[in-house]
């Protein structure tokens, strides 16, 4: 026991806390579970994926806690999941103010839910204002601070101004509040910012540092509310006393596990760098509106502009349909605009009257994911067509592993596909579906398909020819001969099998000839030269449809 019980409530520290039915299982899976009361069948419509939805889930779910473990290189002893960052808002103001007596300090303008949650516990709000610059007034919070605030709020990046706190100056807090109360980051727009690990490094230094994250904004889980506190064992400890018994629902964990997935982190990762490049563009067009006085920097997935006139812009958003939020309460003339995608804030800037000559094709990035489970594989698979920044394949079959990441190479699109199949019985399925869901993803990105060059025709050094038509209509004919039948512990039988699938989820005519004395240099060379027909094919030019037809 250390300082931080001490500073605990007392009462809450002494009282017998709620056992679940999964606590007083300690961690033994059964197979008939009659422990809780639950109903024996899962409820009508359960949603797919999601787990036994009439069975409570796990308080604290282990395999996710350790997926946020691994992202965040934190212990899993020190993290505790829940509802949002705002569950964690409100136990940590629980468990350490007393209500009358203790207070948490803010520094406004910042996020209104630390004050709503004192005043609902009862607890004193001190408030101590931003510096003119938008930094920490150091001395003015350590003023503030007597031997009754314990907590002391602070976002970074700031809600609702965008930019990052010094992290000098709150380890400065940090290391004068030790051994009296604790000093709380919320994190809930790191991922945006240039620092995307935060306080989270000088959570080993100060054992009085509590970081807030959220899977909400970088990982569009807003509508699953999941959460994390992230401190030393001592505090996960103490708000476990007092956490609900099963903060996170069986769908939310699930949405969680599938967003912190190998391919759920790759998507976002290049969805991020789209609303990075997004909020600098918007940054710098609004400079143009009649309607902005000024612009302030963020490192958040918004920007806060000081308006002429807050209710004249939201009323000429509304016009467009768009819904803005106004913070000239908080701060004068201020109006907050969300990054939303290049189309959205095309249409933002419109309505804020900022004339740009540019084309949404021209911006959007074609990302896409699909997830495919049979009873043979369980396959995720993401691209990004216009961006090779990412390449991760991991099928279990090794040479199948380099041709998947020739084929992307040589197409030039980012790829990560993750498949498990049961290669205990044979390669076929494995190999099957992951073109299937190749093709399906790939499919997908294109969307309406205009703008592209739709035909691609290269010849490779090793002998390979490869037409592809992005018809919508699919067929495949494949010429070639193998002198192996085994070619590094992939069957050469699979090889046109595997162009065949992914030309029908594709919607795609494919023809390939081919021919070597080398069975491992004909199947590069036909991957790889379909990877260069890809580039051709998929390489967008303008916005026309490449089809008389009028659809693909």
């Amino acid at each position: 026991m250390s300082w931080i019980s001490d500073i605990m409530r007392s009462d809450l520290v002494e009282m017998t806390a709620y056992s679940s039915a999964r606590d007083e299982a300690d961690g033994f899976v059964p197979c008939i579970g009659i422990d809780a009361n639950e109903f024996p069948w899962p409820p009508f419509g359960s949603v797919k994926g999601a787990g036994d939805l009439n069975r409570y889930p796990e308080p604290q779910p282990s395999e996710l806690i350790g997926r946020l473990a691994a992202l965040w290189n934190v212990d899993a002893k020190r993290i505790m999941v829940g509802r949002g960052s705002d569950e964690g808002i409100d136990v940590l103001v629980r468990m350490f103010c007393r209500a009358g007596i203790d207070n948490i300090v803010i520094c406004p303008p910042t996020y209104g839910m630390y004050q709503v949650a004192a005043s609902i516990q009862g607890a004193g709000v001190i408030s101590v204002p931003l510096a003119s610059d938008g930094q920490i007034d150091v001395p003015a919070v350590l003023s503030a601070c007597d031997d009754r605030a314990k907590l002391v709020f602070i976002p970074s990046p700031n809600a609702p101004m965008g930019h990052v706190m010094r992290v000098q100056d709150v380890l400065k807090i940090c290391e004068a509040r030790r051994g009296q109360g604790l000093v709380v980051i919320d994190e809930a727009y790191v991922e945006f910012s240039s620092d995307t690990k935060g306080m989270l490094p000088y959570l080993d230094e100060f054992e009085n540092l509590v970081v807030l994250r959220t899977l909400s904004k970088a990982h569009a889980l807003a509508g699953e509310r999941v959460g994390a506190v992230l401190a030393n064992s001592e505090i996960i400890g103490g708000l476990q006393r007092i956490l609900a018994p099963y903060p996170l629902s069986q769908s939310s964990i699930r949405a969680a596990m599938d967003a912190l997935s190998v391919n759920g982190i790759a998507q976002n990762v290049e969805r991020r760098k789209i609303i990075v490049a997004e909020r600098k563009r918007l940054a710098e067009a609004l400079v143009a509106s009649p309607y902005v006085e000024k612009v302030f920097p963020s490192e958040a997935n918004f920007i806060l502009v000081k308006a002429t006139d807050p209710r004249e812009v939201m009323r000429k958003l509304k016009e467009f349909g768009i819904l803005a939020r106004d913070r000239s309460r908080d701060i004068l003339g201020a109006v907050r605009l969300s990054v939303g995608t290049p189309q959205e804030n095309d249409f933002v800037l419109k309505a804020l009257g900022v004339d740009l000559p540019v084309s949404a094709i021209d911006k959007e990035r074609r990302i896409y994911s699909v997830q495919r489970k049979t009873n043979e594989t369980a396959i995720d698979v993401t691209v990004n067509l216009d961006d090779a920044g990412f390449l991760e394949v991991k099928t279990g079959i090794g040479f199948f592993d380099h041709m998947l990441a020739q084929l992307a190479t040589h197409g030039g699109f980012g790829l990560a596909l993750i498949c498990k199949g049961d290669l205990d019985v044979d390669q076929h399925h494995t190999i099957e579906d992951c073109a299937l869901a190749l093709g399906e993803c790939i499919r997908g990105a294109l969307g309406d398909k205009r703008g592209i060059a739709r035909f691609g025709a290269p010849l490779d050094e090793a002998l390979a020819w490869v037409v592809i038509d992005i018809s919508g209509r699919p067929f495949c004919e494949f010429s070639g001969n193998f002198t192996a039948q085994d070619i590094g512990g992939m069957s050469a039988e699979m090889v046109p099998h595997f162009f065949r699938s992914l030309a029908a989820s594709l919607g795609a005519a494919v023809h390939i000839e081919a021919k070597g004395e080398n069975a491992h240099h004909v199947a590069e060379a036909c991957f790889k030269a379909t990877g260069r027909a890809l580039r051709q094919a998929l390489a967008r030019d303008g916005s026309i449809l490449p089809s008389t037809k009028g659809a693909l």
